[in-house]
């Protein structure tokens, strides 16, 4: 039980990040380089996972690490894993609707983790960690909801999907140092037992989707 216990807090995504410090945080700003691109935001666990997996799909061009779905104005990360503010650690996809449309995206989302899991994926807990699908328009919110219903119809799962389906209304990025944290972090337990395990499943799992690897 004590090793069980062990490997969970070394492997916690929040016991990983570096402790907050004095004076104000430097928060990520993309400065609209992305205007005018597509965009869909998700929440399904710990967002350095989730940021790496989008990152491995053909016609995604960025994804950012951030929060949404609470109600706190410009929450800071150590707010966020409070369970306080409502909000879920959310990844803002950017990609070309001509590459890869957002059905496909929905499908990944579903594919890339446990959607039966209520405020949880893997050793994280909280509502911070709850998943989340949102939408923008009515198209995006009838495509989440048909596949939520074809994969029930299938009995995909052994348990009932638990996702929320959500309107998006204001998505914050995080700070600067959780931005591409697996690429930046290799030897970072967490990544190294949790967030490369989960990347490496879903790779397996549709390498049709992904983008071709630089030699």
């Amino acid at each position: 039980m004590f090793i069980l216990l062990t490997i969970i807090i070394v492997n916690s995504c929040q016991l990983s990040a570096p402790a907050p410090q004095d004076g104000p945080t430097e928060v990520w700003n993309p400065k609209e380089v992305f205007q005018d691109k597509a965009k869909a935001y998700f929440a399904s666990g710990c967002f350095w996972c989730v940021e790496s997996v989008y990152e491995s799909l053909n016609g995604v061009e960025e994804a950012y690490s951030g929060y949404a779905g609470g109600k706190t104005v410009n929450p800071t990360y150590y707010q966020v894993i409070t369970g306080k503010t409502g909000h879920a650690e959310t990844v803002e996809v950017i990609y070309d609707p001509k590459v890869i449309n957002f059905k496909t995206l929905v499908q990944v989302f579903f594919d890339s983790h446990d959607p039966t899991l209520l405020n949880q994926q893997g050793p994280d807990r909280g509502t911070q960690y709850r998943s989340i699908a949102f939408y923008q328009n009515i198209e995006e919110k009838k495509i989440i909801e048909d596949h939520i219903a074809e994969l029930n119809e299938k009995k995909a799962f052994n348990r009932k999907i638990v996702t929320e389906v959500k309107p998006l209304s204001k998505f914050y990025y995080a700070e600067n140092y959780h931005q591409d944290y697996e690429k930046n972090n290799p030897n970072d337990l967490y990544i190294l037992n949790i967030s490369k395990p989960r990347l490496n499943k879903f790779k397996a799992k549709s390498p049709e989707l992904l983008k071709e690897e630089k030699h």
